[in-house]
């Protein structure tokens, strides 16, 4: 197997356009046969235009990185400390044409060694089955459903998976 050239920078404001422009570009490739055009849209313009994005840095204090290969950036990941050395995984989004490359697991393992965390929980779309088993493969379990309400109608219907460090 080849070396991987990605990496992980950190995502400052200037940056925030960008990832709401790669999110749109996954949204809708990946999430619209799961959940639906109206949602994804309603989704993308509630959570992942600009000014949301610099809210959730400055409000929530997520940390975003854009995931690079070769300084393109093919995806972004999101995270916040809920308590010291456990982390919430907000958001982990690769571009379809690099899905199912490895990427994914390189892009994890990097994020790993940044935040050095004991645990990661995240939640996931329960029909969202590609994710769901990457994160089966990265060592997360199921550690229960929730449901969230997210307005207008809409609801998240979620597994809550959990990755603990076994060191």
């Amino acid at each position: 197997m080849h070396q991987i050239n990605l990496k992980l920078d950190l995502a400052r404001e200037k940056d925030l356009k960008l990832v709401s422009n790669l999110a749109a570009q996954i949204w809708k490739t990946h999430y619209t046969p799961i959940i639906g055009e109206a949602q994804v849209n309603y989704m993308l313009k509630k959570m992942y235009n600009p000014q949301s994005l610099l809210e959730q840095i400055q409000q929530k204090n997520h940390i975003f990185y854009l995931i690079k290969v070769n300084d393109k950036s093919i995806g972004f990941i999101s995270v916040n400390s809920e308590q010291e050395d456990s982390w919430f995984l907000n958001k982990f989004y690769i571009l379809e044409d690099k899905a199912a490359t490895g990427m994914g697991t390189v892009a994890f393992e990097k994020l790993k060694k940044i935040i050095q965390p004991k645990k990661i929980t995240l939640t996931v779309n329960r029909q969202n089955y590609k994710s769901i088993n990457f994160y089966f493969k990265n060592n997360f379990t199921i550690d229960h459903v929730a449901d969230f309400d997210i307005g207008d109608g809409y609801v998240m219907n979620d597994f809550v998976m959990v990755w603990k460090n076994q060191m």
